[in-house]
């Protein structure tokens, strides 16, 4: 019922029930049985998060001949040497385990002739993943934790300054949700819809990003005035036009080369100065914007040449993550050709998103993935400076998290809600329902994407932005915010439509102002700033962060990169002599 308020306990409160919820909530049940855990889902844990739909590969794997140490090279080329060193090097130093502790619970992942996973890419191997999801929520519910699934989080509970719990409301009813908890890890995902959707109508939720991961983690953190990072490393996927879906199953698994509309491989040919086949990804990206511009466009991914048996067994895997994709490519492979041959697929670039598993966006937090809040953790896509984690990586963050959580909640003592910030949490929370001559979430969420699309970089500037267009975005976006008063809902659904606005507002708001900070062009399409159209290692070798204080003004802190020693004898992930077939 609408109004309903409920208070729970726990020692241990996971808000998100994604792949790093669903991880978080079996390593403390298993380490710490002692302990009460609750988990905040805003879906269900059956079918929620990024692994909703499945996924054909797990992207961060250390092979035979590799080690954490090499990944850590492979991952700095690719992000050109703005990463946390050693974020990335905990990360990976877990990454195996956890891979076969969930094909251990029935995950399959097939094998070579020496029984080594199959290996997909650099740092990848091959699973059949379609229930992937349903495997992880039906473990983290037979874990003994207590999950509330269609619970949103709202906002963080505080209480001097510390985090004692989250806030959340029901879905369906509406009912006012307080968990208190001696140590809560945030893994709700990065945001998706900030930007005009490549999709029009009905197809705007046909995007790369889970489209229901809408900032609600980071922007809580936000609120509470958490130290954030690498917001202007926006991830701009390439992707199968669309349908939206994944290339790497056809790039990697396929050996697809990249065309342009003249059947030319322009990675190896213009744009060999970037590395070509082993070029960072969102070179890749900014070449095939490049070709278009110049008119050798659209592009596309080659499959002539493709055996048939062999394009089919990549439909079938489409299956597993886009199903769409695999309808497209069964049409343009066996029907758009006359003489028998593979038509190519094309490509395209998707909208920019907030993430911290591809990029680097998120809290800022510390070895153990403790942010600045004190009593929050973050892992997964909502902690940053740790790119390439995926999946696995975010396995990985919530057991390095949960570890570190369990000793804090047995140091700790007992903790309380504050009931003056529950009822001021409440009442922001439920405002919408009060407004009657409002404006509905989608009004607010359009006037954003504009906003966002035309000043900060959409996908239709091919994703770059002046400071000018910034200072502009910086300013409609204020208007906006201040006009959330008139956000209205009707009932329970949409009130959660409202609240997910509210939040992608908030992670728009810090997102301009780190694009604006950044006054150099690292990372083409992710943040190409075409008055600063240079990369600049001498000014901007430095991680921008952000706090928003308690007037609502954001600041600006630079972090320095601090650099971990490598062993040159070691192997690198980018040196293909030091590549095997497949891995273990």
């Amino acid at each position: 019922m609408t109004g309903e308020s409920i208070e729970i306990a726990a020692d241990l409160l996971i808000v998100g029930g994604g792949a790093a919820g669903c991880m978080a909530a079996v390593e403390a049940r298993e380490r710490a049985p002692d302990l009460d855990v609750v988990v905040m889902e805003k879906a269900h844990v059956y079918r929620s998060g990024c692994l909703a739909a499945g996924i054909s590969a797990l992207n961060a794997y250390i092979h035979e001949g590799e080690s954490p140490e090499s990944f850590l090279r492979f991952v700095r080329r690719d992000v050109h040497d703005v990463v946390r060193d050693d974020l990335v090097l905990g990360m990976a130093r877990e990454l195996n385990a956890q891979v076969h502790r969930v094909e251990s619970w029935g995950l399959p992942i097939p094998r070579d002739e020496r029984g080594l996973p199959v290996r997909r890419g650099r740092a990848s191997v091959k699973i059949f993943g379609e229930r992937i999801k349903p495997l992880l929520g039906k473990r983290a519910e037979a874990s003994g934790a207590r999950i509330l699934n269609r619970v949103y989080a709202t906002g963080l509970a505080l209480r001097r300054g510390r985090v004692v719990g989250a806030y959340g409301l029901h879905a369906r009813t509406g009912a006012f949700v307080a968990v208190r908890a001696r140590a809560t890890l945030v893994c709700t995902g990065g945001a998706a819809g900030l930007y005009r959707p490549s999709n029009p109508g009905s197809g705007a939720h046909r995007m790369w990003y889970c489209p229901y991961n809408t900032g609600a983690g980071l922007a809580m953190g936000i609120r509470a005035g958490a130290e954030m990072t690498s917001f202007e490393f926006r991830f701009v996927p390439l992707r199968i036009k669309d349908v939206i879906a994944p290339t790497g199953e056809v790039a990697q698994w396929l050996g697809a080369r990249q065309i342009n509309a003249l059947g030319e491989p322009y990675l190896e040919t213009r744009y060999a100065h970037l590395g070509g086949e082993k070029m960072a990804t969102q070179d890749r990206l900014w070449a095939t914007l490049q070709e278009r511009r110049a008119g050798r466009g659209p592009c596309y991914l080659d499959l002539r040449g493709v055996p048939p048996r062999r394009l089919e067994g990549t439909i079938a895997a489409y299956l597993s993550m886009a199903p769409d994709a695999a309808m497209l490519m069964a049409d343009e492979a066996f029907y758009a050709r006359r003489d028998g041959t593979m038509a190519p697929i094309e490509i395209v670039g998707g909208e920019p998103h907030v993430v911290g598993g591809h990029g680097l966006a998120g809290y800022w937090i510390d070895e153990r993935r403790r942010t600045t809040l004190p009593g929050l953790w973050a892992a997964g896509d909502v902690a940053g400076g740790c790119p390439k984690k995926y999946a696995s990586g975010a396995w990985a963050e919530a057991v390095i998290a949960v570890r570190d959580m369990i000793e804090a909640a047995r140091a700790g003592g007992a903790v309380e809600i504050d009931e003056e910030d529950a009822e001021r949490e409440r009442q922001r929370a439920l405002r919408p329902l009060e407004s009657k001559d409002g404006l509905p979430p989608a009004a607010f969420e359009e006037r954003m994407q504009k906003i966002l699309e035309e000043y900060a970089g959409g996908a239709s500037r091919d994703y770059g932005c002046s400071g000018a267009e910034l200072e502009i975005a910086r300013l409609h976006l204020e208007r906006l915010a201040a006009e959330l008063d008139a956000l209205q809902a009707r009932d329970p659904y949409e009130l959660m439509l409202a609240h997910e606005v509210i939040d992608r507002i908030d992670v728009a708001r810090q997102l301009v102002e780190h694009m604006a900070h950044r006054r150099e062009t690292r990372w083409h399409c992710y943040h190409e700033r075409l008055d600063y159209p240079e990369r600049d290692d001498a000014r901007w070798l430095c991680f921008v962060n952000s706090i928003r204080r308690a007037d609502g003004t954001i600041e600006i802190v630079e972090r320095p990169v601090e650099r971990v020693a490598l062993d040159a004898r070691l192997p690198s992930l980018v040196d293909g002599a030091a590549l095997v077939r497949s891995g273990g």
